[in-house]
């Protein structure tokens, strides 16, 4: 031991009464707050009728968010020490997340991706401090957080490169893809030991924060209501199929255990990327509450398809994401098919007039039907 310090150990993948800690709830509390700003851009652009340019930016901003929440996730699942310079270090984590927050809002209004890209890279950067000191302390593992170290670096400087000089789209696809590759190629010289229930924790942890804005949003409906007599029904309306939203959504999201998915490192991967679907569906519902918001009370120029766009599209994409990862292969074929068709026509709601009711009704089918399924081996994994 010196300087207080710990080895960098790793954990005990089968580690009973496995919690999140302290200071990962407190990590997650920091990245609110860039979650809550991505939301907001996305809510004012959509509002001033920039829907496609909106969403094309905060899908960027968001995958720099997931990406580095996740990173630190899985990290922490393996080599949690918890001592000071440990401590130190993911705070540093949590100032690169609120730098990357403070830029989310230029970022939006496309006013360049710097300082967001600054955050991210802070982030990053920390995350491989933490790295090289596991390939210190552990020699069966060094290979393996000896390839993380140097793959984020090279896409930190990749990144930087991108933002001075060449910020296109197809510049951050390719880019993003690279920073995804990192952990496939890593993992293939030995597999940290992540334990499975915690990582399950933690994802359903992230979806509650997540939808917590949307709950909020709601709330919101409800305080403008109050305060406007004009758009009372309307506002008290479209609060209340809000709240049978999120409820449903949160009701799919766990109805089923979805630790078995993180066991072997293919599944771990498909339920990992796979969730970057679901938490930027769920960040953009709050937005579309708020766009529903601000039609109700003709502060919006969209059409009346395109504002139930913002509200039922991100729902039947949040659905669908999580039936893929971890509730078909809990169903059959017929329930499978019923829940699909259920959810695009959610989605397709946005076509109808009373579109929050219809997407509220309809939501409720989906949880019946997935409900219902007691015939079904519960936690089957396909």
């Amino acid at each position: 031991m010196t300087l207080g310090l710990r080895p960098m150990r790793p954990r005990d993948p089968d580690e009973p009464h496995r919690a999140a800690s302290p200071l990962e709830l407190f990590f997650d509390l920091v990245f609110v707050v860039a979650v809550s700003l991505s939301s907001a851009g996305l809510h004012h652009a959509e509002s001033g009728g920039h829907v496609g340019a909106g969403v094309g930016s905060y899908l960027l901003v968001f995958f720099g968010i997931w990406w580095a929440w996740m990173n630190f996730t899985w990290f922490a699942s393996a080599f949690d020490v918890d001592d000071w310079l440990y401590r130190v270090t993911t705070l540093v984590q949590m100032a690169g997340a609120l730098v990357l927050a403070a830029g989310s809002p230029a970022a939006m209004e496309g006013h360049g991706y710097g300082v967001v890209v600054a955050g991210y890279v802070i982030m990053r950067l920390a995350m491989v401090t933490q790295w090289l000191r596991a390939a210190r302390s552990h020699p069966e593992l060094r290979r393996t957080a000896l390839r993380y170290a140097g793959g984020i670096t090279v896409m930190q400087l990749l990144w930087v490169g991108w933002a001075l000089w060449v910020p296109h789209p197809a510049g951050f696809v390719l880019l993003a893809l690279g920073e995804v590759a990192v952990p496939v190629l890593a993992e293939r010289a030995r597999s940290t030991p992540w334990h499975p229930h915690h990582i399950a924790e933690r994802y359903s942890l992230f979806t509650l924060i997540l939808l917590g804005e949307s709950v909020l949003a709601s709330t919101t409906a409800v305080v403008d209501a109050l305060s406007s007599a004009q758009h009372l029904g309307p506002l008290l309306l479209l609060s209340a199929c809000g709240l049978v939203l999120a409820a449903g959504m949160w009701w799919t999201y766990f109805c089923r255990e979805q630790h078995e998915h993180v066991r072997v490192m293919p599944r771990a991967l498909v339920f990992g990327y796979g969730h970057y679907l679901v938490f930027a569906a769920a960040g953009a519902f709050s937005a579309g509450i708020e766009v529903a918001v601000d039609v109700d009370t003709a502060a919006a120029g969209l059409s009346a398809a395109a504002a139930g766009a913002t509200l039922t599209v991100p729902v039947a994409l949040f659905v669908l994401g999580i039936w893929a990862l971890a509730i078909r292969p809990t169903l059959t074929p017929g329930r499978n098919a019923a829940v699909v068709a259920l959810t695009v026509l959610l989605g397709c709601s946005a076509l109808v007039p009373f579109t929050p009711v219809v997407a509220a009704v309809l939501m409720v089918a989906v949880v019946v039907t997935v409900e219902t399924a007691r015939d079904v081996v519960r936690h089957a994994v396909s």
